[in-house]
């Protein structure tokens, strides 16, 4: 890298690449090595085909994944398009021979960054790890059966993606509106090689997954027909703005009516069913007990 420790107060435009993968604390002590393995040779055979020459990035190691920053010499649209098919191929290639596939989750910023002796730090770094990090992305790969899953910043989308380009179709970007420490961030997901995204598909987390600081990452199998609504994505329009919840009975489905459309309940036990306080099925409350202790 070109930068040295008279440029660490300096903020430099660049982009910001974070890559994990999936899943990774399910990994024993013995297997993890291999896994990293791996995600260096995917990145590296993808860096090599792209023509980019991966010293002129700044690359830092986070164990279960890696932490680039893109000098701006280097165009955006060749990791955007370029980058990313080959990325996809090559994990393709290594899941090929594999019983459990790898899975990566890839996010990408534009943002001022600060580079010093330890490292790069600033808000887009931040942000392009928390967009790595986001739930959407995990449940993205598993409802969708996927190896990869690439999400960009807003910002990103609109200043680069939405223009399109080789290797970029800004059609198969789908937005969601995520809540992240920082506030509320719109990422746009793709899945490479895959039609839009449809957060549709996807089961709600419910609160008892693990959060950051449970020693789960919600990374675990979702469960069949979870159902319930949670804190899952929220569409937006391709302005950014929020379409409301995913499900049937937002709003505007409460303004409707609900009587005349499908109901889907989920439930770990009884289930009663009622609407305007009338009961559309037999109703059992408290315990049941034989005929004749009833007549007494």
């Amino acid at each position: 890298m070109e930068h040295d420790a008279s440029d660490a107060g300096e903020a430099r435009y660049e982009l910001v690449i974070s890559v994990d993968a999936r899943r990774s604390g399910q990994y024993g002590d013995a297997e993890k090595p291999r896994m990293r393995e791996r995600i260096y040779r995917i990145l590296d055979t993808a860096f090599a085909q792209a023509g980019v020459d991966r010293r002129a990035l700044y690359t830092g190691d986070r164990g279960d994944g890696v932490l680039m920053a893109v000098p701006g010499r280097i165009a955006v649209t060749r990791l955007l398009g370029l980058w990313m098919v080959e990325v996809h191929e090559s994990l393709r290639e290594e899941n090929s021979s594999l019983r459990v596939p790898l899975g990566l989750r890839i996010a990408m910023h534009v943002g001022p960054v600060r580079h010093d002796s330890n490292g790069i730090n600033g808000r887009a770094v931040d942000l392009a790890c928390r967009l790595a990090d986001a739930d959407v992305g995990r449940r993205l790969l598993d409802a969708e059966g996927a190896d990869l899953v690439l999400v960009v910043s807003g910002s990103l989308y609109h200043d680069v993606v939405s223009a399109g380009g080789k290797f970029i179709l800004p059609e198969r970007f789908a937005p969601a509106e995520l809540s992240l420490k920082e506030g509320e961030f719109t990422g746009w997901f793709h899945l490479p090689g895959r039609a839009r995204p449809d957060f549709s598909r996807l089961a709600a987390q419910g609160p008892a997954e693990g959060g950051e600081d449970s020693g789960s990452r919600g990374d675990g199998p979702l469960p069949e027909d979870s159902g319930g609504r949670g804190d899952g994505p929220r569409p937006v329009d391709a302005a950014g703005r929020d379409d409301g919840p995913l499900d049937d009975g937002g709003p505007a489905a409460a303004d409707e009516g609900r009587g005349d459309g499908p109901a889907r309940y989920v439930a770990g036990g009884d289930l009663s069913v009622n609407r305007d306080n009338v009961y559309h099925q037999p109703v059992h409350i408290g315990r049941t007990v034989d005929s004749d202790r009833r007549k007494g």
